[in-house]
């Protein structure tokens, strides 16, 4: 199969429908036909959200429960923006309320367990829940034991990751506006995979973009634990040499195992480096429901393997994961993560159909990046799925080298459509 410029440009557009509707698939799967099956959904993040929509809108007569300890929607996409000061924290905040439209029943409560063979999740209010299949979207879990004394300069306040837009957010913001002119941000880059590659480094454009308007003696110390720039790299280079030149000091192979909260110090196999501020982002895994699932099973027991066509658990039956969590060579990003969600949506409304899901699915990423309060620019791919290969990317992918205006307004534009697609 081969794709064209027109096909590229149609399934890379922001919120694209990347699977074939249900009912499209060939036959021949066994029957697992139920009046009303179950589906508990866990995570109501782009991938939870989505899959629970669209299971919905695919498969009317199946019964979804999304399961959210969280009152909003925090998006971490655009929540640089907010660190730099183009958005605050309610611009990217969004509420729930359109999902129960759909006939999605919401469960506010924590899973404090799985039971994969009586097919239950149990909740932290004491109640648990019963599943014919179970999809799991729960993000990812970050590893402070990996950098000594993060755990103690957290509670402290001294240092944050802000991975998991939030309130984490809300205080690095604060700490960089307390910042005196002329200070020291450090802030690092875990070793890949981390949840979206290029987030650091626009991360660093944004802070840099606000410290070059109101605190123009202050300089950035970016650590990355990579040997180069993990995304993107011609965009944010660019940024760095003509609307930064001087203000971000890019240190590669850096990564920290070591924070003092105390004397305000990041520590490497190179250097100790001191801040005013530290945003130190350690490694990241699978969240904590797949471990209860079960479904951490690669060969660190860190990222959970699946079928990546269905992205049913290769270890746990009728366990679904998808988003960040999973194991693939696909970008952590959260474009991506509502195309998992539609195709794991349509596989399990055809297996419950009885018909085989679709074994070579399609599916597009679109990552935009600001670089400054007025420019953007992108990386978009088209990506199939080939059982020996993995995903195969086609041809015609690519990123920008350079941010620019019209760019700026797609990305403003593109967080509102993805947010619509998710949430409403």
């Amino acid at each position: 199969m081969s794709f064209n410029r027109r096909d590229f440009l149609k399934a890379s557009g922001a919120g694209a429908a990347t699977v074939l509707a249900a009912g499209c698939a060939t036959q021949g799967a066994p029957s697992t036909a139920k009046a009303n099956p179950k589906v508990v959904v866990v995570g109501a993040g782009f991938g939870g959200a989505t899959c629970a929509k669209y299971l919905r809108k695919w498969g009317p007569n199946i019964e979804v429960t999304l399961v959210e300890p969280n009152d909003k929607f925090v998006s971490c996409p655009i929540s640089n923006w907010v660190l730099g000061g183009l958005k605050t924290m309610d611009d990217i905040t969004h509420g729930y309320d359109n999902l129960p439209k759909h006939g999605i029943k919401m469960v506010k409560d924590y899973v404090v367990g799985v039971n994969p063979s009586a097919r239950t999740v149990k909740l932290k209010s004491g109640g648990s829940l019963s599943y014919d299949r179970l999809v799991l979207a729960p993000g990812v879990e970050i590893m402070t034991d990996y950098v000594k004394g993060f755990k103690e300069a957290e509670a402290a306040g001294k240092v944050v990751h802000a991975w998991k837009a939030g309130a984490q957010t809300a205080l690095l913001r604060k700490q960089l506006e307390a910042m005196p002119d002329g200070g020291v941000f450090v802030m690092s880059v875990p070793a890949a995979p981390y949840r979206c590659p290029p987030g650091p480094y626009e991360r660093a454009c944004m802070v840099a973009n606000y410290f070059k308007k109101a605190k123009p003696k202050s300089k950035i110390i970016l650590l990355d634990g990579n040997p180069d720039v993990a995304s993107k790299k011609g965009l944010f280079m660019d940024a760095w040499n003509n609307l930064y030149k001087g203000m971000i000091d890019y240190r590669p192979n850096n990564l920290p195992f070591a924070v003092d909260g105390n004397t305000m110090t990041v520590s490497t196999e190179f250097d100790d480096v001191k801040g005013d501020v530290l945003n130190v982002v350690p490694r990241q895994k699978a969240g904590e429901v797949c471990e209860m699932a079960g479904a951490r099973n690669d060969s660190n027991g860190i990222w959970c393997a699946v079928n990546l066509a269905t992205f049913e658990s290769t270890t746990v039956p009728n366990v679904h994961i998808i988003g960040d969590s999973v194991l693939s060579n696909l970008p952590k990003s959260g474009h991506m993560a509502t195309n998992h969600a539609k195709m794991c949506a349509a596989a399990i409304v055809e297996m419950f159909a009885g018909r085989q899901p679709d074994p070579t699915p399609i599916v597009a990423n679109t990552c935009y990046s600001a670089t400054s309060d007025t420019t953007s620019g992108y990386v978009a791919n088209v990506f199939r799925f080939e059982k020996e290969k993995g995903y195969v990317s086609a041809p015609e992918g690519g990123a920008t080298s350079k941010g620019d205006e019209i760019n700026f307004a797609y990305n403003e534009s593109w967080a509102q459509n993805i947010w619509a697609e998710v949430l409403s």
